[in-house]
Order: structure tokens, then sequence, then C-alpha cells
């Protein structure tokens, strides 16, 4: 079993490279080794390997600067996509790709189920559907899984960021009217592998669209609120952290990219289809202050 890893270096590709390894023969490939750019560069690599898995864990997701350098965020997140899925259906190969809760308009009441239909508010959000259509519309053996806040260990992202301003900052103001659960790049990952095995081993074809988010709910203020007060036992600098947090609504935060007010993904589709369990986001959030600034 040969599986071609993209996006090896970010934050849900580092978590990857621990639990495809059991999978089968990894090959790991950067942003520099595997530029999506390069849409010939990257059918080359693909046509050269002969995968069995491709695991696209690479995207273009700089959301409010997509809304400025379109085309970039379309070539990476739509066209090489497209690549990929032609290039898995000529190899008879899985592609396993993320997509994101941006795909919907955040204007649904409760959580979103797999089969709502799409209508992103923002280019990022755009392209990444177009990504899903071109894979559903391959043919090509496929999981998607739709995530929402991702952070970890690794790269830049909202948790990182606050944690550094709690130490920098006495007063901070966090978005509150948007609503959504934050889910960890080790969750990301184990769910994956757990997913692909049983795909790989049943006779019956599981390839669609998946919404992989633990359970829970909580605004950006809430989530900015639990690290703080987390933090404040587990990361060094931040034992007498007395930062003032507000609460403040979208609008009075202007941002480039429109963002959904409803980012909540029903995840029962993959429960029930392959009986993982989804912890509620504070556990892994309480994993991530550890692992990233804890003694463990």
């Amino acid at each position: 079993m040969k599986i071609l890893l993209l996006g090896a270096n970010g934050q849900v590709g580092t978590e990857l490279q621990r639990t495809l390894l059991v999978l089968g023969e990894l090959k790991s490939c950067t942003r520099a080794q595997a530029n999506l750019e390069d849409l010939q560069g990257l059918r080359s690599l693909i046509q050269d390997y002969q995968p069995n898995i491709i695991v696209n864990a690479a995207a273009y997701t700089a959301v409010d600067q997509a809304e400025s350098d379109k085309d970039k965020a379309e070539l990476v997140n739509t066209d090489a996509v497209g690549v990929m899925a032609h290039e898995a259906k000529d190899l008879d190969a899985w592609l396993i790709h993320y997509s994101t809760d941006y795909v919907f308009d955040g204007e649904k009441l409760n959580a979103y189920v797999e089969s709502d239909p799409t209508s992103p508010i923002n280019i990022y959000g755009n392209t990444k559907c177009k990504g899903e259509e071109l894979i559903t519309s391959s043919g090509c053996k496929h999981l998607i899984f739709r995530t929402s806040w991702v952070y970890g260990s690794h790269g830049n992202n909202f948790a990182k960021t606050m944690i550094r301003l709690f130490q920098e900052k006495d007063e901070l103001s966090v978005v509150n009217d948007q609503i959504g659960v934050p889910t960890s790049a080790e969750l990301i990952a184990d769910v994956t592998s757990a997913c692909l095995m049983q795909s790989l081993q049943k006779d019956t074809d599981l390839s669609g669209v998946y919404h992989l988010a633990p359970n829970g709910n909580t605004s950006w203020y809430g989530f900015a609120e639990y690290l703080c007060e987390k933090g404040k036992f587990i990361v060094d600098g931040m034992s007498n952290c007395s930062v003032g947090l507000s609460p403040i609504a979208t609008l009075q935060y202007p941002t480039p990219a429109k963002r959904p007010e409803n980012s909540l993904l029903n995840t029962n589709k993959i429960s029930q289809t392959f009986g993982v369990f989804m912890p509620m986001w504070q556990i892994h959030v309480d994993r991530f202050l550890n692992q990233a600034y804890g003694d463990l």
C-alpha cells in the first residue's frame, strides 16, 4: 500500500504523518516538494509514484487574502484538486481531501448536514466548494472531510495567536456572534486514519462527504475565554495573566472576507458510517495546551 501525503508540513499534515504510517509506505511531501500551483509537476508526481491513496492536506487557507488573490486560491483549492481527482480515478486510488464549513453561508439555525445546499459567501469557500465538486464528479473513490476552526501544535492558528496575545496585551476584543466548533488537527488525523482503514477493508464503497468536528459548540470569544482560563495553569508566562477579554459583534471587527455566523457541522453521518466517537471540543484543547506548552 503506497500513500502520497500532500501538505505534510501543515498543521493537519504533520499529524497525518503520525497516523498514516501504520497503513502503508508513506511518501510525505511538503509545499516545497509538491507545489500545488504547478499542475504539471503535481500530475507527474502522482504518475511517477503510483499511489494507492492520495491524502491532500494542502490548501490555500488565507481566507481574507483570497479576496484579492482569487486566481492563486482557485489554482490550489480547485484546479490542483481536479488534477488529483483525475489521477486518482486513472489509478483506481483513494483520494482523501479536506474541506470546510465555509462552503455554507451560515444562515441555517442549526447544524449543517452533508446534504444541505452549499452557498459560500467568500472566495475561499467558493474555491473549496468547487474543489469538492470536481472530486465527486470525477468518479474516483474519495473521502471528503469538511471540518471547522482547525487548530493544532503546528503552523499558525487562532489558538496559538491567542496564547501569544494573552501574554502581550492587557485588553482583547474577540468576536462573539460566530458559532462553531474548534477542531484539533490531532483529532482530524486520528479520525481520517480510522475511516480510511475501514474504507479499504469493506466491500461497499464508502465514498462521500463527511462532517468531521468534535461535539459541543462555542463562539470565537468562548474559545478564547477557555484558552485563557486553562492556559493560566499550563503556559509559562500566563500564571499571572490578567488580560481583559471583551466580546464584540462581527460588525465591530470588519474583515475583507465575510464569515458565516453558523459553522456548526452535524457529525451523525461519520459516526454512524464508521463508528467513530466525537469527544467534546474542550478535551482536545486541553491536549493541545499540554502538548504545545506544558511539560508532557
